[in-house]
């Protein structure tokens, strides 16, 4: 076939330190891994989910699709942060169409913003175990202008926006399609530059989300501060764990204290959770993002938490040609491609 089909999409994931693109074909037989490629954007072009310099990383975006052949132009991006808002609610007992006309009313209680600045959307979850006159929704709201700068920003890079989705939800789809649905209560932690986003499932439904204001960056300031160097530089020092300007006793030291406090502050949300589910105790911690590639953080965490700790593999749900693809460069990369994959299995007509 010359052309794919009509609803097929790439999966793109604007991240605030790296672009990710990944694409899959043949779905329905199981799906096969087609292209994937990141590319590092410099510090400052997305700050808090905020595009600074949308033409700048619109570039970059052309360049990444180029640089591995990506010729299709329906994407699916992904948007996080304190801009979007994901909460589960219960309702009274009514029909989809009932409840898309009532959803400005019975969100309004629950979102900080002028119900006239977000977009709406909702997903039912069914009958609340508890009263079976009310039905347990999933309501997201995105603040408009986020949107908007994302779509606008898609567009300039010569690409059709055709899902935005929530960057949870999609790491969350990507888990669900590799592992079949268990008892287990699982921890999604996902640790970017910026942020960290958790998600709590049972029996691969969402229980709770959180996002935290804390990521790779955080080692790469502190390097640069003691170091005097620039923040692509630290980074390169935290990568490669050598630097004339730093011992590699300094370097480790920098490490362990910013991981450390992620395991902290998540050991806090978990804490929270378990006050709220008190039945439901986490068996399994699946990490996803850059920060899942610190072998210290991921066994700190693990005694922190008292739960078994390991990293997504998100290609491991399709097929993949060693011929064309480097399989150790993609098992590096397999973490912070979780997103990205994660939307590329969205088709223009689901839901």
């Amino acid at each position: 076939m010359l052309f794919g089909p009509k609803n097929h999409l790439v999966g793109l994931d604007i991240g605030s330190r790296t672009l990710k693109a990944g694409e899959v074909s043949d779905l329905k037989k199981g799906g096969t891994l087609k292209a994937f490629g990141m590319a590092d954007i410099s510090p400052g072009l997305i700050e808090d989910g905020m595009v600074k310099s949308p033409e700048k990383v619109a570039e970059s975006i052309r360049q990444l699709f180029s640089d591995h052949h990506i010729k299709e132009q329906n994407v699916a991006v992904a948007i996080g942060g304190y801009s979007v808002i994901v909460k589960k609610i219960d309702v009274q007992t009514m029909t989809e169409e009932q409840l898309q006309e009532s959803l400005p009313l019975e969100a309004e209680q629950y979102i900080p913003y002028d119900i006239n600045d977000v977009n709406l959307d909702f997903h039912m979850l069914g009958q609340n175990e508890q009263n079976p006159n009310l039905t347990s929704v999933l309501l997201t709201a995105a603040k408009k202008d986020m949107i908007d700068d994302y779509v606008a920003l898609v567009q300039m890079a010569d690409l059709n926006p055709c899902i935005i989705d929530v960057d949870a939800f999609a790491l969350q789809n990507i888990f669900e399609r590799c592992h079949p649905v268990g008892e287990d209560t699982i921890a999604l932690i996902d640790i970017g530059a910026s942020k960290t986003s958790l998600n709590i499932l049972q029996k691969n439904q969402s229980l709770f989300m959180r996002d935290v204001s804390l990521g790779c960056a955080q080692i790469n300031q502190k390097i640069a501060s003691i170091s005097g160097c620039s923040l692509e530089e630290a980074e390169q020092i935290k990568l490669t764990a050598k630097s004339e300007k730093m011992s590699a006793d300094d370097i480790r030291e920098v490490v362990s204290g910013v991981v450390g406090d992620w395991c902290k502050e998540i050991r806090r949300a978990l804490d929270f959770f378990s006050s709220t589910y008190p039945s439901d105790q986490i068996k399994q911690i699946v990490l996803s993002g850059g920060g899942a590639n610190i072998k210290e953080f991921r066994e700190l965490l693990g005694v922190e938490t008292s739960a078994e700790v390991r990293t997504i593999d998100p290609f491991g749900a399709f097929a993949v040609d060693s011929g064309r693809f480097d399989t150790a460069y993609l098992a590096q990369a397999a973490p912070q491609a979780a997103i990205c994959m994660g939307l590329s299995i969205r088709r223009i007509d689901d839901k």
